[in-house]
C-alpha cells in the first residue's frame, strides 16, 4: 500500500521516497527543492488546516516548518518512521 505526505497523522514522522514532480509545476517543484523537500528527507506532520479541504498542511523539516497545499503533499510517497526519530 502506498502512502502519501497528505495522510500522515499529526506528531507522526515519515521519510519521503518518491516525489511525483510531473504533478507539480516546475516552479513549484523547484521552491519544494529550495527548502529541502526531496526524495530521502525527513518530515513531521505538524498541522491541518481547519476548514473545507484541511488546506493547508504545515510539516516540520529540520528546524523549519513549511505550509504545504495538499495537492503537493498528495504527490509524495512516504515511509512512515517510528515516532519520535526526527
Amino acid at each position: 500500500m502506498v502512502m502519501t505526505l497528505e495522510s500522515l497523522p499529526r506528531g507522526h514522522s515519515a521519510r519521503i521516497t518518491a516525489i511525483a514532480w510531473d504533478r507539480l509545476a516546475p516552479d513549484e517543484g523547484q521552491r519544494l527543492r529550495a527548502v529541502g523537500i526531496d526524495t530521502g528527507a525527513e518530515v513531521t506532520m505538524a498541522h491541518r488546516g481547519v476548514f473545507g479541504g484541511r488546506d493547508p498542511i504545515a510539516v516540520t523539516i529540520g528546524r523549519m516548518t513549511i505550509a504545504l497545499r495538499r495537492a503537493h503533499a498528495a504527490a509524495m510517497q512516504i515511509e512512515p518512521l517510528a515516532r519520535g526519530n526526527l
